[in-house]
């Protein structure tokens, strides 16, 4: 295996991990805590989101680079690149919606609840596919 492959692999497993970690653990799990109320949940939310995102941007562009690098097959490239799109998806078109969402509701409105979120959900399930499978790929070549 290349170097740039093997950064390639650690990136998408480091990522994947993050993302199993925080969107299907601890972000259902928060508001379950005792005294977390909507507001205070949402707060926690917002940052721990935004550095998950910043971490994701950040192992994108690391997997992108060993990719380039290590000059895997076609196919194997296709899933890493699924899920970097999908990032981008959720970057331009779910997360301002949920972000003026959030800001309505730590604002003190009275807003209904969002759709947005199934979106990211189901966003987040096939970035989650896209990595293990890229990750599975880049360890057989």
């Amino acid at each position: 295996m290349s170097a740039g492959s093997s950064v390639a692999v650690a990136a998408t497993f480091v990522w994947l991990g993050l993302v199993l970690a925080i969107s299907f653990l601890e972000a259902p799990l928060k508001f379950r805590a005792p005294g977390v109320t909507l507001r205070v949940g949402l707060g926690i939310g917002r940052l721990v989101f935004r550095a998950l995102n910043t971490a994701e941007a950040v192992l994108a562009v690391v997997v992108l680079i060993a990719l380039l690098v290590a000059t895997p097959p076609i196919g194997v490239i296709a899933a890493p690149a699924v899920a970097i799109v999908t990032l981008a998806a959720q970057f331009l078109f779910v997360r301002p919606g949920l972000t003026r969402r959030s800001n309505a509701v730590l604002a003190g409105e009275d807003v209904p609840r969002s759709r947005a979120h199934h979106a990211y959900v189901a966003l987040e399930v096939i970035k989650v596919t896209a990595l293990l499978t890229g990750g599975i790929l880049l360890l057989t070549t």
